[in-house]
């Protein structure tokens, strides 16, 4: 095994926020793919026994799970090109936002798993939650950070990939250019990062994968 091993999922945005991680910081690791839904193998379960979820970081036989402990532990163990700034207040300030996404995620998400009226309000709920990052998190910033993108904006990278997925077979706009000006220039700048593109899932693969989990959660919703 590798010294470095994400186990991982590819529709997962957490498992590629480790990824991103990994990559900004020139750390080379080996990517095992788990089929978490119908078949998890005996080494995620070894490896996460607590959750048996992706993503998993194991470096040096030693495995660290949850994304944003992962985050963490990479900004520790490989301090080159920083992910949390020096100051701080500025690096309290970073996990603040990470927080707050993590707090979020379920109004964030709320619009794909529902419909009718239950949709256009977890939608309104949604959209008031990402004004707040917007206005008050990113402001006039490139990144959530400054000028250099960081950890706060791996948090918020399922924006700038899943969320336009989500959208399109929810038949929702979640964000778009007028409403959100600056969260959609930061989502074009975010996508323009080679450490970030190169990795990104098959946008065709997604929209299958992500219409078989709406209809999952529409028909739970119904039962």
């Amino acid at each position: 095994m590798s010294q470095v091993t994400v186990l991982g999922a590819w529709p997962s945005p957490y498992v590629y926020r480790v990824i991103w991680a990994l990559k900004l910081k020139g750390v080379d690791y080996e990517y095992v793919e788990e089929d978490v839904l119908h078949n998890k193998s005996d080494r995620l379960l070894k490896y996460n026994p607590v959750h048996k979820k992706v993503p998993v970081l194991v470096h040096a036989g030693k495995p660290i799970a949850e994304s944003a402990v992962i985050l963490e532990y990479i900004e520790e163990t490989w301090p080159q090109n920083p992910l949390l700034p020096k100051d701080p207040h500025q690096r309290a300030l970073a996990r603040f936002w990470i927080k707050f996404g993590e707090d979020k995620s379920a109004a964030l998400f709320g619009f794909f798993m529902t419909e009718g009226e239950q949709q256009e309000k977890a939608t309104k709920e949604g959209q008031e939650q990402l004004r707040i990052l917007e206005e008050q998190g990113l402001g006039e910033k490139m990144f959530f950070g400054g000028d250099e993108i960081g950890m706060a904006d791996l948090e918020f990278g399922w924006l700038a990939w899943w969320l336009d997925v989500m959208s399109e077979i929810a038949g929702v706009k979640v964000i778009d250019a007028e409403s959100f000006p600056r969260l959609h220039a930061w989502i074009q700048r975010f996508k323009d990062i080679s450490a970030i593109k190169e990795p990104l899932p098959d946008r065709s693969a997604m929209l299958t994968y992500f219409k078989g989990r709406r209809a999952t959660f529409l028909a739970l919703a119904k039962s």
